[in-house]
């Protein structure tokens, strides 16, 4: 009988053991996914960043609508959801600078979306046939970018970069009207 006991009992103290180990390892898997959910809890810290990367991070607020025009992207950021309403002359403008970079600059071509902030348009591209990436910005930063890797500097390319500069302007003077009449002249509380 003492045998039946002792059989029990080294049962009852292997499995106290592989509970405790189990219960351990649950433990240990129950400690990291404590730490990710307070990670997780953890995002919306603030770190010190200067004024320009300030401005370029967007914040939980902004909002962003995009529309389809002919074949390309047009993106509205905004804050209020009235910053987000297109109008028939942004509609327009955004077709014809479209349609005359292609007539101007080059017909093969690949849009990127042509992105509307508050106090600043960004827009950008692949030339194909020349292999560069431009990006147009007028507002904070504004200039014309671009980017390639090994291209080979002929009268093609610096012909395609004269094309690109004359058009900036162009772009530069339509979306900068368009920026201008998206501003809204706040209040003053009296």
């Amino acid at each position: 009988m003492g045998n039946i006991h002792n059989d029990r009992y080294d049962e009852i103290k292997s499995l106290l053991k592989k509970s405790k180990m189990l219960l351990e390892q649950d433990t240990q898997d129950n400690v990291a996914a404590s730490i990710q959910s307070r990670i997780n809890q953890d995002i919306d810290y603030e770190t010190a960043l200067d004024d320009e990367e300030e401005d370029k991070t967007p914040t939980p607020k902004d909002k962003q609508q995009k529309y389809r025009v002919s074949g390309g992207i047009l993106a509205l950021h905004g804050k209020d959801r009235s910053d987000l309403d297109i109008t028939t002359d942004e509609k327009i403008a955004f077709q014809e600078t479209m349609d005359e970079f292609v007539d101007e600059v080059s017909d093969l071509v690949d849009f990127n979306t042509l992105n509307v902030y508050e106090n600043n348009v960004d827009w950008s591209g692949k030339i194909i046939d020349e292999d560069i990436d431009f990006t147009f910005t007028i507002g904070e930063n504004s200039g014309i970018y671009i980017n390639g890797e090994m291209i080979k500097v002929d009268d093609d390319f610096l012909n395609v970069i004269n094309k690109l500069q004359q058009f900036y302007q162009k772009f530069k003077s339509k979306w900068g009207k368009v920026l201008a009449s998206r501003k809204k002249t706040k209040e003053s509380p009296e």
